[in-house]
């Protein structure tokens, strides 16, 4: 074997390890995220004005809200609209970025029962993208996870929530509006509950 065979060898395998340790590098400096995508039978047109209006809010994602589709503008979220300023679900969040018909962010927080991590914001990104002109492509992508504390109870919730949205995106447009009547009443039945138990607690004067 000639010196120049060696030499070559020992380029190579070290290009490989260089190779091998951007790509490891790389892996571990990935943002953790959560990314979910759906299809549904929607005009890119209609998908975009559920995300942008009250009315398409309300029709799959919570039964209420405050909605001003504009950067900085109101993208809030009651998923109890009957509960106190501040424990509705996400309230205060707004849009950070609108690209008509393709893309839109809004900042978001975790649900009352993580008080922790909802002191907190992500950051989440919806993108559209029209298959045909009866079928449009959602995709998710959230970011902005912290590590600890809720941080892990706080994605494994939104993991699951963000299945459910798009879920019910899809369900609003195969079969209509979504009926809130039957969350709201179990919301009802469970304050009921809670307000007695407490009552009932309650030392007697």
């Amino acid at each position: 074997m000639t010196t120049a065979a060696p030499i070559a060898l020992g380029a190579r395998l070290g290009a490989g390890l260089i190779a091998a340790f951007a790509l490891a590098v790389s892996a571990a400096a990935a943002e953790k995220a959560i990314d979910k995508e759906i299809v549904v039978p929607a005009t890119v047109d209609q998908a975009w004005a559920a995300w942008t209006t009250r009315e398409g809010i309300t029709s799959f994602f919570a039964p209420g809200a405050e909605i001003d589709a504009r950067v900085g503008g109101a993208f809030h979220i009651h998923m109890d609209p009957s509960a106190e300023p501040g424990m509705k679900g996400a309230d205060d969040m707004r849009y950070m970025a609108l690209q008509p018909k393709k893309m839109l962010s809004f900042d978001w927080n975790a649900p009352p029962s993580l008080p922790e991590a909802r002191q907190q914001r992500t950051f989440v990104i919806v993108r559209l993208e029209p298959l045909s002109d009866k079928e449009t492509r959602v995709s998710i992508h959230h970011v902005g996870w912290g590590t600890g504390g809720e941080w892990d109870q706080t994605y494994a919730y939104f993991d699951k929530a963000w299945g459910n949205v798009l879920g019910n995106l899809r369900k609003r447009f195969e079969s209509g509006p979504i009926d809130w009547a039957p969350w709201l009443a179990q919301l009802r039945a469970y304050k009921e509950k809670a307000a007695a138990e407490a009552a009932a607690s309650a030392p007697s004067k």
